[in-house]
């Protein structure tokens, strides 16, 4: 199946790699894309993660305040809110599509504010349309702006979905929560 880009990415972004004992860099490229399925042992120091979580089951894509994220195939808003925390999403999306075999739940986190407040839960989108933007620090949880897609093949039962796991769970996680890449295209 043809897909529309989450985010229209330049030719020169960067692929990055937090599988190292460092934190992640004080600048980030301005364009990238972070990995799925990546253990990412220094990342996560907010409290939220301090039960030791550091696999990471979404498919990240930076770019500048405001980067327009748009819908891969048409689809439904399924909910929209806001998860404070510091560490946390921020302004999510999580958007239901039907695709062979059945629906598929896409969480789309660290938005920006204006990003929920244009959708209610049933509004219905088409494919290519702008869901939501990329948000600053300020709204979407304290991470350079980028935005975080996490597919489920579960209806999630809120605006949330485990974007980091802890080892133990990570086949488990990757069964429910298939490679994002399989929508957004070989990004690396």
């Amino acid at each position: 199946m043809s897909f529309h880009p989450i985010v229209l990415l330049p030719e020169d972004y960067v692929v990055l790699d937090f599988t190292g004992a460092g934190s992640a860099p004080e600048r980030p490229p301005l364009w990238s894309v972070g990995r799925y399925d990546e253990v990412r042992p220094s990342l996560y120091t907010d409290a939220l993660f301090s039960d030791g979580r550091s696999v990471h089951m979404g498919l990240d894509i930076g770019g500048p305040v405001g980067v327009a994220v748009h819908a891969f195939a048409d689809g439904v808003i399924e909910h929209a809110g806001y998860n404070p925390a510091p560490g946390d999403y921020g302004h999510v999306l999580v958007t239901r599509h039907h695709l062979a075999g059945g629906p598929l739940y896409v969480l789309l986190g660290h938005l920006s504010a204006a990003s929920t407040a244009q959708w209610s839960p049933g509004a219905a989108f088409p494919m290519g349309a702008v869901l939501g933007w990329l948000g600053a620090p300020s709204e979407n949880g304290g991470w350079p702006p980028h935005v975080h897609v996490q597919l489920s093949l579960a209806r999630p039962e809120t605006h949330d979905l485990p974007g980091v796991v802890h080892l133990e769970e990570r086949a488990a996680a990757r069964a429910r929560y298939p490679d994002p890449r399989r929508i957004a295209g070989a990004l690396y």
